[in-house]
């Protein structure tokens, strides 16, 4: 079964480097990339796709990172899908708010593409 990764960011070069660092997955893992630009369409798309994986930043235009990671997890009881908040809000403060609308893990930018890709590789149970 083909497994899918939701990309949220509303910055089109962090979608692209995101896209970048996870593109092995598509060539060699058949995992399927999706990409959503603000919390509204991420919700939409979470919805619709139930993707494995999502790496959700939090400010976001239409609806943020926290509300979006809220509703999956809270209110749509979507407790398979893993939430990796991305965010450059780094304070323990952001982490611990990320934590509490039920992120499974936080991550700061910048990130660096190798992390990203091993920790995809890691959750989706692939082999590094």
């Amino acid at each position: 079964m083909t497994k899918k990764v939701l990309i949220v960011d509303d910055e089109p070069n962090i979608l692209i480097l995101m896209e970048q660092a996870l593109e092995n997955l598509e060539d060699e893992h058949d995992v399927e990339l999706l990409t959503a630009k603000n919390g509204t369409e991420a919700l939409e798309m979470i919805k619709e796709e139930k993707p494995d994986l999502v790496f959700l930043d939090i400010m976001m235009p239409k609806m943020n990172g926290l509300e979006v990671c809220n509703t999956v997890k809270k209110e749509l009881g979507m407790q398979e899908v893993y939430i990796i908040m991305l965010t450059a809000k780094g304070q323990e403060f952001d982490k611990q708010s990320g934590m509490a609308v039920g992120a499974d893990m936080y991550m700061t930018k910048p990130f660096r593409p190798k992390e990203v890709l091993a920790k995809a590789m890691e959750i989706l149970n692939f082999e590094f």
